[in-house]
């Protein structure tokens, strides 16, 4: 069976009074069921618009439909057509991070999300982590406490730092869904705010409690790795207590910061 042969059978004619909806859900379908795999080149206007029996008009308001869902690109030139989207990691963690940002999230919802999510990809990266991510996560959660014990500490480098080590510990558990997760996460919330580290006494703590964090994972000790997270939480509660006290309750762009 040639390639333009198996395309025609991809798709069937649509009803005039949904024909847009009814093409962009055809098109969508066969993307997500692997019919049209990633990189792949749809059929050309002329060639959907004889499938579908509608007109061009038609056609191509569908394919901006699915543009804009992150679907399809449209590239230009001697090749130039509808293409199927390669969604990479950032991509997913950026629609992800816009949504979080839109939500209003309440307090300990939030931090008892991430407090579950931190204990799952703690166990899962001592058992699945290279000796070499391990030290390397000691070694940043070493130069991140140097950075917080500074007299002046630049909380730019010590937000940009802990966002790196929090997806690097994701990366360690060997699961695309937790990198993808945390990397939203950090996007998300991570830049608005430093209340745990702008404080001297939490900062202090929270220095401390990264590097026996990431002493205990390099050591391979599960129980005590997770003893740390749950002390980072409950640091990370007074914290939003003190800090929110006087305010009502709502979204809290600033609780991802204060992550292991």
């Amino acid at each position: 069976m040639s390639e333009k042969e198996s395309l025609k059978q991809l798709f069937i004619p649509v009803s005039v009074g949904r024909a847009s909806e009814d093409i962009s859900l055809q098109i969508e379908a066969a993307i997500l069921d692997g019919r049209l795999a990633p990189g792949e080149r749809l059929p050309s206007e002329r060639e959907m618009q004889a499938q579908f029996g509608t007109g061009r008009g038609v056609i191509r308001e569908a394919i901006k439909t699915l543009k804009q869902k992150g679907l399809l690109e449209v590239r230009k030139g001697v090749k130039g057509g509808a293409y199927v989207r390669q969604l990479e990691v950032s991509n997913v963690s950026e629609s992800l991070a816009l949504f979080l940002k839109q939500q209003p999230v309440e307090p300990e919802g939030l931090i008892e999300f991430r407090e579950s999510m931190d204990r799952t990809i703690t166990v899962l990266a001592i058992q699945r982590g290279s000796d070499k991510e391990k030290k390397d996560l000691l070694e940043g959660a070493l130069n991140l406490a140097s950075l917080m014990r500074s007299s002046e500490p630049d909380f730019h480098a010590i937000s940009e730092l802990d966002r790196k080590l929090n997806i690097m510990l994701a990366r360690m558990a060997r699961n695309t869904l937790f990198e993808w997760v945390m990397s939203a996460l950090q996007m998300g919330f991570s830049s608005h705010d430093y209340a745990l580290y702008q404080d001297p006494v939490y900062r202090e703590k929270a220095a401390a409690n990264w590097s026996d964090t990431a002493s205990a994972i390099a050591a391979g000790e599960p129980m005590r790795a997770l003893s740390y997270i749950g002390h980072h939480y409950v640091l990370l509660r007074q914290c939003v207590e003190e800090q929110n006290g006087h305010r009502e309750s709502g979204s809290v762009p600033f609780l991802s910061d204060s992550s292991e």
